[in-house]
């Protein structure tokens, strides 16, 4: 990733990509959660300004939900760029149980995003297609960062790149905590499930410990995903008040972490 931070800090901070909402949570389970436009613009906004370095990127149709739609995505990306220019941005392709994977390659093709996470998991549910899927992203310049659930996942991976489908270059990989767990509740122990790799790396912890998890993979090396797409509270259980309140405590910690 790259460093965006000062260049005299004593100790390198973690690039922070925020994710203020995902696929399935709704105003029900936070009423700070973005999910119109305008509010996923003021989001990104506020935890640009909190200190994240950019913005994990679903959009929801006129009813809420999940969607791939690329005009949604071109509107929203277009809005992003005047009102956070300096801001990152990745979209998701994720399926969320709705979407297949040709909807998630014709998505990447009508969108042309310069960065985008895939579901290795998901690809695999059409083998025959995970080469056209990693190709279109090396012909158009779309950067993959690669999420991982398990060493299962990881291990795939690592034999889709031995085998060609997945190009060298696209060896970033996001890390996640507690998706599967029980109450999705994710603890630093999580990260040692996963192989040690060289390539760049990134996690996000579902559950009350995620800054815990995020202080944790750091001190490792890697990048980190915040948001309320993974928790919407502290350790405590405290409600967060909204994304940037997660974002600027998370900075907070990981400060205190690297002095």
């Amino acid at each position: 990733m790259s460093e965006t931070r000062p260049a005299n800090e004593t100790a390198r901070l973690p690039y922070v990509l925020v994710a203020p909402n995902g696929a399935r949570r709704q105003h029900s389970d936070h009423a700070e959660l973005p999910v119109s436009l305008d509010q996923i613009l003021h989001s990104a906004q506020t935890c640009f300004e909190a200190g994240a370095d950019g913005i994990h990127l679903h959009v929801r149709d006129k009813r809420g939900r999940h969607s791939l739609d690329a005009g949604q995505y071109l509107e929203t990306i277009a809005e992003l760029g005047r009102v956070v220019p300096d801001m990152d941005l990745q979209i998701t392709t994720e399926a969320a149980g709705i979407f297949d994977v040709p909807a998630q390659f014709e998505c990447l093709q009508k969108v042309q995003p310069d960065w985008a996470s895939i579901s290795v998991r998901e690809i695999a549910r059409a083998p025959d297609l995970a080469a056209r899927v990693y190709g279109l992203c090396e012909e158009q310049g779309t950067r993959v960062q690669h999420i991982l659930y398990d060493a299962e996942d990881a291990a795939l991976l690592v034999q889709w790149r031995k085998d060609g489908i997945v190009h060298k270059e696209q060896s970033d990989r996001l890390l996640v905590l507690g998706r599967y767990t029980t109450g999705q509740q994710s603890s630093p122990q999580d990260l040692d499930q996963f192989p040690v790799g060289a390539s760049d790396w990134m996690i996000c912890a579902f559950g009350a410990q995620e800054h815990a998890c995020l202080v944790e993979a750091a001190g490792r090396g890697g990048d980190v995903r915040v948001g309320f797409e993974n928790s919407l509270t502290d350790r405590d259980g405290n409600t967060w008040e909204n994304n940037a309140a997660s974002v600027s405590a998370l900075i907070a910690m990981l400060e205190r972490a690297t002095k």
